[in-house]
């Protein structure tokens, strides 16, 4: 291997997570048609994928900087933007004679979306993610110790801004957003708390043993 092709080289944990992290962008609008719920709160089940974008972004800034972490975040917007395009593409191409109509009628149901939901989706998981990125960095210490809090307290924190933006620009004087604001923002607020600790020591431990055969054939 030469100067520059090792120059190229990723981790391989790092492509990846780069992989998954496109599929979480693009199916996170699929998945946020049904309402789920979680005890007493209602919430639209996209907020697991979006959960795992915070996720990794996190695990990836752990492994490898905040500078990859926001690589990442930026290139999230590749797939997100091309799949959101490709589907009013495909909404508006007329539909085949022999397409049942029932399927047509719940096909155009689920993907369709007015602009403010798609302007507003994007707006808040560029900025949502971005500070979770930033806010997981700065609280690093040496030997990076304190993940579990920094997973935690960056994951809350970038999740109730992420509901703040999204719900307003979507839903601001198309009916009271307070209640439904207050309820996605408590929900992604308690799964950040208890889910993202685990998820993201998960992820890194697993980017170690991933990349451990890769380090030892370089090192070789």
């Amino acid at each position: 291997m030469n100067d520059q092709t090792a120059s190229r080289t990723i981790p391989l944990s790092l492509f990846l997570f780069a992989v998954f992290y496109g599929g979480m962008v693009c199916i996170a609008g699929v998945l946020a048609n049904k309402q789920v719920a979680l005890g007493p709160l209602a919430v639209e089940a996209g907020i697991f994928a979006f959960l795992m974008l915070v996720v990794t972004s996190s695990a990836v800034t752990e492994l490898y900087g905040a500078a990859v972490g926001r690589k990442l975040v930026f290139f999230g917007f590749i797939p997100l933007i091309i799949s959101s395009l490709l589907t009013y593409f495909i909404l508006a191409l007329p539909a085949a004679d022999e397409m049942d109509p029932a399927r047509l009628s719940a096909y155009e149901l689920i993907l369709s979306s007015t602009p403010r939901i798609w302007i507003g989706g994007i707006i808040a998981y560029g900025i949502s993610t971005l500070l979770n990125v930033w806010i997981f960095d700065k609280m690093r210490r040496p030997g990076g110790s304190l993940l579990w809090l920094r997973s935690a307290v960056a994951g809350m924190l970038s999740q109730a801004l992420d509901t703040l933006i999204f719900i307003s620009i979507a839903f601001y004087g198309v009916f009271p957003i307070l209640e439904l604001m207050l309820g996605q923002m408590l929900a992604k607020v308690v799964l950040s708390a208890i889910a993202f600790p685990p998820l993201i020591y998960g992820m890194v431990a697993l980017a170690r043993k991933i990349d451990a055969p890769q380090v030892t054939s370089e090192a070789g």
